[in-house]
C-alpha cells in the first residue's frame, strides 16, 4: 500500500514545475492562450446551447433535457 501512494504521490509531482521569470514571455504569448480568438468562442457557444437547448457549454455537463 505504501509503494502505490508513494508512486502516486511521485506522478502527482512530476506535474508541478517553477516557471522562471524569462520563462514567462513564453507562456504570455497569444497564441499560448487557451482562447485564442474570444468572439469565435462566443459564437461557437452561442451555436452549442441553441443546438442542444443548455446554457454554457464549456463548464456544464449533460444536455438540455436535464440529464447528467
Amino acid at each position: 500500500m505504501a509503494k502505490i501512494l508513494c508512486s502516486v504521490l511521485l506522478l502527482l509531482l512530476a506535474g508541478c514545475a517553477t516557471v522562471q521569470p524569462w520563462q514567462r514571455e513564453t507562456l504570455a504569448r497569444p497564441d499560448m492562450e487557451l482562447v485564442s480568438d474570444p468572439l469565435q468562442a462566443s459564437l461557437d457557444d452561442h451555436v452549442y446551447f441553441s443546438k442542444e437547448a443548455s446554457s454554457g457549454g464549456r463548464s456544464f455537463g449533460g444536455g438540455g433535457c436535464g440529464c447528467n
